[in-house]
This record gives C-alpha cells, sequence and structure tokens, in this order.
C-alpha cells in the first residue's frame, strides 16, 4: 500500500522531463517561455536552461524511484514536490499571470488552485511513498486501487487536460484560436470572485473599452476616484482566471494592484 502511488510519481516526472524537453527544443513561439514556470522567475537567457535543468531533475528522480528504494530518491522527490507547491505560489503572486510550465508549453494557463492542489497532493504521495520496501518497477506489476484513485484525483487537478482537449478539437494555440463571444467572457467576469469584491467600486456595471491581447480579453471600468480599474479574464476554461489591476488617471500614478483570484 506505501508504494501504490509509485507508478504515479515515475510516469508523472517523466512526462514532465519530456515535456519540458520537447518545449525548448522544437522552440516555443517568441516570448513563452517567460510565461512558464520555473522560466518566468530567471532572466531571458537562462529561461531555456532553467527548464533543462527542471527536466534533467525530474528524469533522475523518475529513473531512481524505478529502479532503486534508496532514501535520496524518494526524500529528493517529497523536496521536489514540495519546492514546487512554494514556487507555484511565488508564481500566482509574482505573476498572476505565468503559467506553471509542469508539462512544457501545455501548462501556460495561469496558476490556480487546481494546479496547486496538485503539487500538494504529489507531495503528500512523495511522503507516503518514502518507506515502500519495493522499487517503482515492481509497483508497476501490482497495480491497486488507490493508484486507480490517484489517477482520477490528478485527472480532476490538471488543467491541461482542458487544454489538450481544446488543442485536439481546434488544432491551435489559445492565443490564435476564435475567443468565446464579448458577451460571455463579460458573463464569466461577473460571475467570478474578483468581480464581486470591486463591483462595488465601480461607478458602472459596462466597460467602457474592452480589447484582447493573447489568451486574455480586457475590460476596463472607472471607479470612483476616477481611476481605471481593469479586469483579465483569461479564455480557455469554463471557469478561467480572472485578475484585476487599478491604474490611476487623476494624478498620472500607475498603481498595479493585482488579485490573484481564479473565478
Amino acid at each position: 500500500m506505501l508504494g501504490s502511488q509509485l507508478p504515479l510519481l515515475i510516469v508523472l516526472l517523466l512526462m514532465g522531463t519530456v515535456a519540458k524537453v520537447s518545449t525548448v527544443r522544437t522552440g516555443a513561439e517568441p516570448g513563452a517561455l517567460s510565461r512558464l514556470g520555473p522560466a518566468v522567475l530567471m532572466p531571458g537567457p537562462m529561461q531555456a536552461p532553467s527548464l533543462l535543468v527542471c527536466a534533467a531533475g525530474e528524469v533522475v528522480l523518475g529513473v531512481g524511484l524505478l529502479v532503486t528504494t534508496h532514501p535520496i530518491f524518494r526524500w529528493g522527490t517529497v523536496t521536489f514536490f514540495a519546492l514546487s507547491t512554494y514556487v507555484l505560489l511565488e508564481l500566482r503572486r509574482r505573476r498572476p499571470d505565468a503559467g506553471c510550465g509542469c508539462f512544457g508549453e501545455v501548462s501556460s494557463a495561469p496558476v490556480g488552485l487546481r494546479s496547486i492542489g496538485r503539487t500538494v497532493m504529489l507531495t503528500g504521495m512523495s511522503v507516503m511513498s518514502v518507506w515502500a520496501p519495493a522499487p517503482g518497477w515492481t509497483a508497476m506489476l501490482e497495480l491497486s486501487w488507490l493508484t486507480a484513485a490517484g489517477v482520477a484525483v490528478l485527472a480532476l487537478l490538471s488543467p491541461e487536460l482542458e487544454e489538450l482537449i481544446d488543442r485536439v478539437r481546434f488544432r491551435a494555440p489559445c492565443e490564435q484560436r476564435r475567443g468565446p463571444a464579448e458577451s460571455i467572457t463579460l458573463a464569466r467576469l461577473r460571475a467570478s470572485g474578483t468581480w464581486r469584491a470591486h463591483e462595488g467600486e465601480l461607478t458602472s456595471a459596462e466597460p467602457y473599452d474592452t480589447w484582447r491581447e493573447l489568451c486574455w480579453r480586457f475590460f476596463a471600468f472607472r471607479n470612483h476616484d476616477e481611476d481605471d480599474v481593469v479586469f483579465a479574464v483569461h479564455l480557455s476554461g469554463r471557469r478561467p482566471a480572472v485578475r484585476m489591476a487599478v491604474v490611476g488617471t487623476a494624478d498620472g500614478r500607475s498603481l498595479p494592484e493585482y488579485t490573484p483570484v481564479s473565478a
């Protein structure tokens, strides 16, 4: 039972390796790496190498879990997923527009509670597997209902599945697809917690301007201090990420106040 989650950890680590290497090797669109963690936290020349270093760490841990029971690989995996949770929390706070990059370019959607919940769960699975008596290859031959339950929960916590389904349906990245109608995106904004938290500050419920940039649609409003309040709604997913910033206009101030809340 202790080793029931080892197959999942091994598969996810190796999938992460392949996806990151593929993203760097095939060459993402200009500027794409600057929107993927951990590359987003690095200066430009170090973005691709940082993804490759992360991929190398994942393949070492994955192979180690597969063929041995050595504690360095077990505890290394715990440390990796615990640090991943911290990095995602930092990304959500400092760069709410950036994706986790967990599976390369397909993980470009803004970091939300699902992605963070997934790394928390993987950290717990890693801890549970530390004392497994057999290596991962043995656990792969003896899959249990606990493994199946882990697959189901991870699927629910993986926004990448929605992105993959969209890519299969539309065969184009988010920024090249036709987004939902403006009225639909506005309705999703008004259903979000970010909107409800700031609606009372606005002078009108209707935006005075709207525009699209890549995978985001922006709606501009005015508040009672005559400042611009700009909401950004991600165009992917049924419950898209919503961000907000206040830009002072009365005295020329520019006050970014990002609210990292997902709708």
